[in-house]
C-alpha cells in the first residue's frame, strides 16, 4: 500500500529501526503512528515474529503485525560489506538509529555508537539489550519472561499459596519499548539546543526494576521481602477481586470516600464507621474480616449490574472481562480505539494530542517491500 504524506507532531523525523521483535518495534510504532518517517532494516530471513503464529493475516503472524504498521521495509545484511555501506547512505539523511542486537555486535560490524557519532554528530542512537553492555550479565540474552523471573516481578504475581506466576503480557518488552520513546524524544530535545546527538541506552532487566513500585518501595522502607497476595494490593483494601452470583469484580477503592460509598450501595453504610475499617490502614490490617463481609455481601447480586451501579455512584470497579469483550466495549469503540488500513486490523496509540494526532497510513510492510522504492520522505 503507498504512503500517504506525512502528517504529525513528528513529520520530518527520520528513523531507521534495526531492531526486531518487540521492545523496538514498540517504540518505533509509536514513534511511526505520530508522523515520523520510519524504515524498518530487516536482515534477510526477517525479523523473527513473523513467524510467531498462529494466527497469521496474510501469512504474516498476527503478533508482527500488532507492531509494525506505519513502516517501510528493507532487507540488509549488516554483516556483508555491501549491507553495511547501504546503512551508512541511509544515515547521512536519518535523525535517529535504533537496534536491539545483543551488546556488542554493532562494534563488531564497526558501526558501534562512538564511530556513528563521528561520523554523524547529529544522530541519536538507542541500543536495547538484554542487560546492557556492562557488569556481571553485560552482552548477554534476555526475554521478556526470563527478566520477569531475574527482577523479582515474577515473585509477586500468583496466590500466595500458589507458584510464582508470569504476568500475562510481555510487559517487561512493552515497557522498555515506552522508555525508549521517552529517552530519543529527551535526546531529540536536547539536540535542538547543542545540534549534537547523544546514545540511549535502555535494558530490560533496568526497566524491569524501575516498574516493581510498590514493591520495592515498601522493601527498602521496612526491610520485608515482598510476598504474592494474588489479586490483592499489599497497600490498599479493598482492591481485589470478589465474587458475585455471575461474574466476579475487580474492586479499585483508592480512598476512604470511596469505601464508604461502597457500603452504601451494598446496603451497609454502617461497616464505613465501624473501627477496623475507618481508615485504608485499619482496613489492610483486617483485610481478611473485609474480605469476607463483602462477599457475604456480593456473592447473590448480579455483577454486571452491581458494577454499573458502583460506578455510577464513583467507586472504581469492573466485572472480569475477557478481550473479546473489551475490544466490544461502548468505550473503546466510543475512543475509536480499533483502527483499520486495508485488511490490517490493530489497536489505535493511546496517545491524544490535538492538534497533531495519530494517523494509520500503512499496514505493516511485506519483507523487503520497499527495496528498490525506498527513500526517507524530505523535510
Amino acid at each position: 500500500m503507498p504512503a500517504s504524506p506525512l502528517s504529525g507532531s513528528l513529520q520530518g523525523l527520520r528513523i531507521l529501526d534495526l531492531s526486531r521483535v518487540l521492545s523496538g518495534p514498540y517504540c518505533t510504532q509509536i514513534l511511526a503512528d505520530h508522523g515520523a518517517d520510519v524504515l524498518k532494516v530487516e536482515p534477510p530471513s526477517g525479523d523473527e515474529t513473523r513467524t510467531w503464529g498462529p494466527p497469521f493475516v496474510d501469512d504474516v503472524a498476527a503478533y508482527f503485525q500488532g507492531v509494525n504498521r506505519n513502516k517501510r521495509s528493507m532487507c540488509l545484511d549488516l554483516a556483508q560489506p555491501e549491507g553495511k555501506e547501504r546503512l551508512l547512505q541511509l544515515l547521512t539523511k536519518a535523525d535517529v538509529l535504533v537496534e536491539n542486537f545483543k551488546a556488542g555486535t554493532m562494534a563488531r560490524w564497526g558501526l558501534g555508537h562512538q564511530e556513528l557519532a563521528a561520523r554523524f554528530p547529529a544522530l541519536v542512537t538507542c541500543s536495547i539489550s538484554g542487560f546492557g553492555g556492562d557488569g556481571p550479565l553485560g552482552g548477554l540474552p534476555g526475554y521478556d519472561a526470563a527478566v520477569q523471573a531475574m527482577s523479582g516481578l515474577m515473585s509477586v504475581n500468583g496466590q500466595a499459596d500458589g507458584d510464582a506466576t508470569r504476568v500475562g503480557i510481555p510487559i517487561v518488552d512493552m515497557v522498555t519499548g515506552l522508555n525508549a520513546v521517552i529517552g530519543i524524544l529527551i535526546a531529540l530535545q536536547e539536540r535542538s539546543r547543542s545540534g549534537r546527538g547523544q546514545h540511549v541506552e535502555l535494558s530490560l532487566f533496568d526497566c524491569a526494576l524501575s516498574i516493581l513500585h510498590p514493591h520495592t518501595a515498601n522493601f527498602l522502607a521496612s526491610g520485608k521481602v515482598p510476598q504474592r497476595t494474588g489479586n490483592a494490593h499489599p497497600n490498599i483494601a479493598p482492591y481485589d477481586t470478589v465474587a458475585t452470583r455471575t461474574a466476579p469484580i475487580f474492586l479499585a477503592v483508592g480512598n476512604d470516600g470511596q469505601f464508604r460509598r461502597l457500603c452504601e450501595v451494598l446496603g451497609s453504610p454502617e461497616l464505613a464507621d465501624m473501627p477496623e475499617f475507618l481508615r485504608n490502614r485499619d482496613r489492610c490490617v483486617h483485610r481478611a474480616a473485609l474480605t469476607r463481609h463483602l462477599h457475604e455481601l456480593m456473592c447473590e447480586q448480579d455483577g454486571e449490574e452491581l458494577a454499573e451501579r458502583l460506578m455510577k455512584a464513583g467507586v472504581p470497579c469492573s466485572i472480569v472481562q475477557d478481550v473479546r469483550a473489551a475490544l466490544d466495549h461502548p468505550q473503546t469503540l466510543h475512543r475509536e480505539m480499533l483502527v483499520s488500513i486495508g485488511g490490517y486490523r490493530g489497536i489505535a496509540s493511546p496517545i491524544r494530542l490535538g492538534r497533531t494526532p495519530a494517523t494509520y497510513r500503512m499496514q505493516p510492510p511485506r519483507l523487503n517491500e520497499h527495496q528498490l522504492s525506498f527513500d526517507f520522505a524530505a523535510h
